[in-house]
């Protein structure tokens, strides 16, 4: 949010540095996230003087050209070549010396150089209001009064404003500080505690009067729940024109572009006091009557923007007699704005319901000055003062009358908040003991009002505006907030206490499996858990009964909580090869959220992603994909980490992967992975192979707590190697002669291991060959050649029995 400075001081005389007040409001709450330099014509008009034309001669060699002398009060005139039409002699004008900074309609700056005009010297540049920022007119030069002093700046004759601008980083709950004299307001309390009283200046209406009453507009409000208080005004005979420098200038200081006189005043009381208004070309008002209320679903509505939206049945609508005018405290109606030829106009100021106008202005996917204030809440008790303030202002700006009543329907008076304050709940929470006399001194310059005081604490209204303080905590934050963080000391003791925690604790895991996979080359990401419905339609796995959707939405695209890490993922996939980063190991923590049945359950998982090379090219390796195998080690390590080597192989059964496994322990899932389906892939513009793991963390943290990871002597006797070369059938597995292995010695056989697999030429049909390689160690002893031939024709003949494996 932008606050201007020269504005802020309308409100609150304030002699500081921009930067100083700037440290007062962040110490606040109100953080300036930067100070800005504003100036009402860019570049200050510095290098611009007055000079006198002395001479002006036809240019030799151009018939549109003139030579002329100017005198702006040096030494010697200036020769200047000229080609405006109207320059003539003992004219004042505008001069750009050399070495002035002009700048373009565009904003592009371009320097004045002394140069040569068709074989003539030029020293100078005499300038179009265009030119300087002070118009758009290009016809001829600029001439100035003939009693202005040559040499005279031109910044001070045409009083050029400079103004300062806070970036002001407002946090939600702060709805009271959305305008100039709110910030001012907190402003005036922090003063207050550097002993430093300034008046808080608000604007008068007293001034405001109906002139007669030959325009009527009727107001029925059909809702009072969406629209607690709504009032309006008429004023004609008023006439639509530019507005004048100050306002322009007030508005393009906080980043706005101005309109028109009306249209400019509803914007700036809107940033002047945080109350949104609404003008209405009352010609435009069906039946002179207003009426406030929601239409059927699916009705049409053209905004502003020249959109056409489709309405939803709870979009709170400002209508006439016959069609909708605007989208409540959202956006306005193409057909219902002021223009040029607007005579006569229904102002509107109102309280609409915050969380009715939030979810209109979602559904819409609009975000205006309007919507971002009533949204958060405004105050309810100045609608009608910023009516008469807006109202004042268009007489003495576009002139007209008041024309009709101020109507303003406010059924049931929204209440302040009464809220009891301890004290001690107030040391406690901060810390140290403040005065009494200084709470109460801060709560007061805030507009909460001390209703009694005891000595256990303080009864207190809070005005309805500040509807972020409604509990004694919030209370207490004010207090904080105004006294300074940092009054407040520093203890020298330092207390802590140390927890017992199990080893087994989540996050201890996950810096476990983290660290292993950040060493394998991985990194971690994190995405966000809220996703679009249609990555449903992608798996049969998946299902929209099982979505647990958003009330309010920030989007369409973020309306559901995921079931599945692997689509965000994929996001990240796909964003990364679009910027030639083709080699990706991926790996993230997180949750997936499911509704089943009306009971909401989430779940932990881990979810890696693999596609491009294993490394990066090398002059000295060659290059290896990443492809299934290399990610069965990769999950096989990860689980063999937290001691789970015991583990069931199984066909995956999941739309999403077009080959794959899945790991159990009994009948406790642990991981799937394979490689992601092409069609899925497609969707996300990805060409490439990519491989993806998803973890049931959940069942994996249950299955580590029951696996104790044994330590024992390394061996002090070596280990043999025997080979067998196995013709079996296609359908048999290497999980298979792992598994018959093991289970034929149980004790001196240590590790089984595939190392070549041929197919093709010279083998029966239906057969193939593997190379398989059987570690045997005794850890008490060294190995007989006997009890190695004993153990290696168990194995065979074990094989030939059950596999009917023969040895090649």
């Amino acid at each position: 949010m932008k606050i201007s400075y020269n504005w802020l001081q309308q409100f609150l005389k304030v002699d500081w540095p921009a930067e100083q007040t700037g440290e007062l409001l962040t110490d606040l709450g109100l953080e300036i996230e930067g100070i800005t330099a504003f100036q009402s014509v860019k570049g200050g008009l510095q290098g611009i003087v007055v000079g006198e034309v002395l001479t002006c001669e036809q240019h030799p060699n151009a018939d549109r050209l003139k030579v002329t002398t100017v005198d702006i009060g040096g030494e010697s005139p200036l020769q200047i070549v000229c080609g405006a039409p109207n320059v003539a002699k003992g004219q004042k004008v505008p001069v750009a010396t050399i070495g002035t900074t002009l700048y373009t309609n565009e904003g592009e700056a371009w320097t004045i150089k002394k140069g040569k005009i068709r074989g003539e010297e030029s020293h100078g540049m005499i300038c179009a209001e265009d030119e300087l920022g002070l118009g758009i007119g290009h016809e001829g030069i600029m001439v100035l009064d003939p009693e202005v002093k040559v040499g005279t700046e031109a910044a001070s004759i045409f009083d050029v404003e400079n103004d300062e601008v806070f970036e002001i980083g407002l946090t939600p709950n702060r709805a009271d500080a959305m305008s100039h004299f709110g910030v001012a307001r907190d402003l005036k309390a922090g003063l207050l505690q550097k002993e430093i009283n300034s008046e808080l200046i608000t604007p008068s209406v007293s001034a405001f009067h109906v002139e007669n009453r030959t325009l009527k507009v009727d107001i029925e409000v059909k809702d009072k729940s969406l629209a607690p208080r709504y009032c309006g005004v008429t004023i004609s005979g008023l006439k639509v024109e530019a507005s004048p420098n100050w306002l322009q200038n007030r508005l393009k200081a906080i980043g706005l572009t101005p309109k028109n006189n009306v249209v400019d005043i509803t914007n700036y009381v809107l940033h002047e006091l945080g109350q949104p208004l609404h003008a209405f070309d009352a010609s435009k008002i069906a039946g002179n009557k207003v009426i406030v209320k929601t239409l059927p679903k699916g009705t049409k509505f053209t905004t502003l923007d020249e959109i056409e939206r489709e309405l939803h049945e709870d979009d709170l609508m400002i209508c006439d007699t016959e069609k909708p005018m605007c989208i409540a405290g959202v956006f306005g109606g193409i057909d219902s704005g002021v223009t040029e030829t607007t005579t006569s106009i229904f102002l509107e100021s109102a309280y609409f319901d915050p969380v009715s106008i939030r979810k209109t202005a979602k559904r819409h996917g609009l975000n205006t000055d309007a919507s971002f204030r009533f949204e958060r809440g405004i105050d309810p008790n100045i609608t009608d003062y910023a009516l008469k303030r807006a109202a004042l202002l268009i007489q003495d700006i576009a002139g007209g009358d008041i024309t009709s009543d101020l109507l303003d329907f406010y059924p049931n008076k929204i209440q302040d908040f009464q809220v009891r304050l301890s004290f001690d709940n107030a040391k406690k929470l901060i810390g140290e003991e403040i005065p009494r006399e200084t709470i109460k001194s801060i709560l007061t310059s805030l507009d909460i009002k001390v209703n009694n005081v005891t000595e256990a604490g303080l009864g207190l209204t809070v005005p309805a505006y500040r509807n972020d303080v409604q509990r004694e905590a919030d209370v207490i934050e004010e207090v904080l907030r105004v006294y300074g963080y940092n009054n407040i000391a520093t203890t020298e003791k330092l207390n802590a206490s140390i927890s017992n925690t199990s080893k087994f604790e989540d996050y201890k895991l996950q810096n476990i499996i983290g660290n292993q996979l950040a060493a394998q080359g991985f990194f971690e990401m994190l995405s966000n858990s809220l996703t679009t419905p249609t990555y449903i339609e992608l798996s049969d796995a998946l299902k929209t009964e099982h979505n647990v959707e958003m009330l309010n939405p920030l989007s369409n695209d973020l309306s559901v909580m995921r079931q599945s890490l692997l689509f965000s993922g994929l996001e990240a996939v796909s964003y990364n090869i679009n910027r030639k980063r083709d080699n990706l190991k991926l790996f993230e923590f997180g949750k997936t959220y499911h509704d089943y049945n009306g009971t909401r359950e989430e779940f932990k998982r881990l979810s890696i992603l693999l596609t491009g090379d294993k490394s990066n090219l090398r002059w000295n390796a060659p290059v290896q994909k990443s492809g299934f195998f290399y990610l069965k080690g990769i999950v096989n390590s990860t689980l063999e980490r937290l001691a789970l080597r015991k583990h069931k192989v199984s066909p995956i059964k999941n739309d999403v992967f077009s080959e794959g496994i899945s790991l159990s322990v009994g009948k406790t899932k642990l991981v799937d992975f394979g490689i992601i389906n092409k069609k899925i892939l497609k969707h996300f513009g990805i060409a490439q192979e990519v491989l993806f793991a998803d973890f049931n963390w959940d069942n994996v943290l249950e299955m580590a707590k029951h696996n104790d990871i044994m330590f024992k002597d390394i061996p002090k006797y070596p280990e043999v190697r025997r080979d067998f070369a196995l013709l079996i059938d296609d359908s048999v597995t290497f999980e298979d002669i792992d598994t018959i292995a093991m289970q034929t010695e149980k004790h001196l056989l240590k590790d089984v291991d595939l190392f070549d697999v041929y197919q093709g030429k010279n083998l029966p049909k239906g057969k193939k060959s593997y190379a398989v390689s059987f570690t045997i160690q005794d850890e008490k002893k060294t190995l007989t050649d006997k009890q190695i031939d004993k153990i290696m024709n168990k194995l065979q003949a074990n094989f030939e029995k059950q596999l009917g494996a023969e040895l090649r």
